[in-house]
């Protein structure tokens, strides 16, 4: 009997290209496709599915780790496979701690998501073995150490240098040399600049 999946992604392309490859594999079925996480949460606690294939950024609603955890508590048995275009550093190990079984990457594709999705099925846990390296002005992303992460992280949240340092634990002029030391490193004109290339290359994403 074939696997019963469902397709969580809310660009519709995405979607379609998830869909018809699903349709085409001969071992899934489409159990269902969605724009949000949160239909998927209510469709899992109503009906037992066998994997979901979903995003994690959504414009609506909760996003797709929230909704994995959601899932794990209702149906622990369901598997899932996380699937996103975006390098945010974080999201490889959040989704270990929820108990996802598989990760793929849109834009590097290191298998195609049908082998992943078999293996996954089969019982295996694929995970890649590191984020994507991403360009942020005259750096890449390997070159920003866990703590300067932290604190860009942070500052993509709205943050004052203040706010910064009461949540981090650490001391506000380590948050200026932090920031000061991620401006000169990309070579951007402002804290703000900084914040705003970090967001949109996906290097760090708020939730």
């Amino acid at each position: 009997m074939a696997y019963r999946v469902l397709i969580v992604d809310d660009f519709l392309m995405s979607r379609q290209v998830f869909e018809n490859a699903v349709r085409e594999s001969g071992d899934f079925a489409l159990a269902g496709s969605f724009a949000t996480a949160d239909e998927t949460v209510a469709h899992v606690s109503r009906k037992c599915v066998d994997l979901v294939i979903m995003d994690i950024v959504m414009t609506e609603g909760q996003n797709g780790l929230a909704a994995a955890k959601s899932i794990k508590d209702i149906r622990p048995e369901t598997k899932i496979l996380i699937v996103t275009s975006m390098p945010e550093v974080s999201y490889l190990s959040r989704a270990r701690e929820i108990g996802v079984e598989s990760f793929w990457y849109k834009e590097v594709q290191e298998q195609p998501i049908l082998e992943v999705m078999k293996r996954t099925m089969a019982g295996e846990s694929i995970y890649p073995d590191s984020t994507p390296v991403v360009s942020l002005g005259n750096a890449v992303s390997t070159e920003f150490t866990e703590r300067e992460t932290d604190v860009l992280r942070e500052l993509v949240s709205g943050y004052s240098n203040q706010e910064i340092a009461k949540n981090l634990g650490i001391a506000e002029r380590t948050v200026k040399m932090h920031i000061a030391n991620m401006i000169e490193k990309t070579g951007f004109r402002s804290r703000l600049e900084l914040a705003v290339k970090a967001r949109t290359g996906g290097l760090v994403i708020p939730d």
